[in-house]
Parts: structure tokens; C-alpha cells; sequence
């Protein structure tokens, strides 16, 4: 068998490769990225001190508003120092952690959002016995079985993306560490990480 020398570290395409558009869509997406942080952080002050949005509907609002201000936050810091760098790198390890909770909080927010769908319709058809069925306890239930669920499936195409090997510093066609990219470089069988994708329902394409 050939030998293979394992790297560790991968790089990032990014946005651009241009000098003169460095600095513009540094301060563009900070923007975007304050504006986000900004207006998840004050639906969440608002209904935690308003009593009168203390119900389940904000409940699972507030939840969505923190699941956004986590899922962005876990791409957007990295986007926007390798701006303002030159050789955009992210070790292995780093990339692995990055999907997993790319994919945890991603689940998460489209989970909760058909939470609330559920929500909705139990307040339009059984208005009557909306609290009784829609309780306090009910809503943190599905929450937690939520952020489970979401956990597993993220931690099952962690534990797999852990057993690849990476024989040379290729370049991931993104700006951050998204799973087919990182599939494409590696140089070990992934039929079973495909798999998964197909499973799991992640709406990639196959790698090549």
C-alpha cells in the first residue's frame, strides 16, 4: 500500500481572493452579523421581561431567536477574520467541530419552527384546550427532544467525518467548513458518510 502523509490543516477558499473587496465585505457582513446578534438579543430581552409574553408562542420564539444567534455566530466570526487575512487555514479538528454544531443548530432552528407550526395549529383548531394541551411542561419537552435529536444526528456524521484521512492541503470551494466539501477532500472511502447524507436527509450531492 502507498504510504500517505495525514495533513491537519485545510484551506478555505472564502468569498473572494481580490485585495480591494477585502475590507468592503469585512464591514458588510460585520454589519449583518451585528444587526443579527442585535435583533435575536432584543426579542429575547423583550420577552423575557414583558410578563405578558410569558406563553408558549413566545416561549418557542425565543428559543428560535437564540438557535439563530448560535448558528450564526458559529460561521461568521471565522468569515470575517479570514477577511482580513491573506492564507485562510482551519485545522481538521476545527472543521469537524464546526459541522457538528452547524448541523446541531441548523436541525435545531428548522425543528423548532415545526414545533411552532404545531403550536399554531393547536391554538387555531382547540382554542378551548390550548393551555391544557400546549402546557409548560409539554413546551420544554419538545424542546429538549428537539435539541436530542438534533445532538444525535449531528454526532453521527461527527463520529464518521473522525475516521477520514486527509493525505493533501486541498482547498474547500466555501467559507466555512461544510460537510460535502470537506467529503471531497478526503482521500479515504466516505460511502458510508454519503450514505448518511442520503439517510439523514442533509440535501447534499454526492461528492465525486
Amino acid at each position: 500500500m502507498e504510504n500517505q502523509t495525514i495533513v491537519y490543516i485545510l484551506l478555505l477558499a472564502g468569498l473572494s481572493d481580490l485585495p480591494s473587496l477585502q475590507l468592503p465585505l469585512f464591514l458588510l457582513f460585520l454589519l449583518i452579523y451585528l444587526m443579527t446578534l442585535t435583533g435575536n438579543l432584543l426579542i429575547l430581552l423583550l420577552i423575557f421581561t414583558d410578563s405578558h409574553l410569558h406563553t408558549p408562542m413566545y416561549f418557542f420564539l425565543g428559543t428560535l431567536a437564540c438557535m439563530d444567534l448560535c448558528s450564526s455566530s458559529v460561521t461568521a466570526p471565522k468569515l470575517l477574520f479570514d477577511l482580513l487575512i491573506q492564507k485562510r487555514v482551519i485545522s481538521v479538528r476545527a472543521c469537524i467541530t464546526q459541522i457538528f454544531f452547524f448541523l446541531c443548530l441548523c436541525g435545531s432552528e428548522i425543528s423548532v419552527l415545526a414545533v411552532m407550526s404545531y403550536d399554531r395549529y393547536i391554538a387555531i383548531c382547540r382554542p378551548l384546550h390550548y393551555m391544557q394541551i400546549m402546557s409548560w411542561k409539554v413546551c420544554v419537552h419538545l424542546v429538549l427532544v428537539v435539541f436530542v435529536l438534533s445532538a444525535v444526528h449531528s454526532l453521527v456524521h461527527t463520529l464518521f467525518l473522525t475516521k477520514l484521512t486527509f493525505c493533501r492541503p486541498d482547498v474547500l470551494q466555501s467559507f466555512f467548513c461544510d460537510l460535502p466539501q470537506l467529503l471531497q477532500v478526503s482521500c479515504s472511502d466516505t460511502f458510508i458518510n454519503v450514505l448518511l447524507i442520503f439517510v439523514c436527509g442533509y440535501g447534499a450531492s454526492e461528492p465525486n
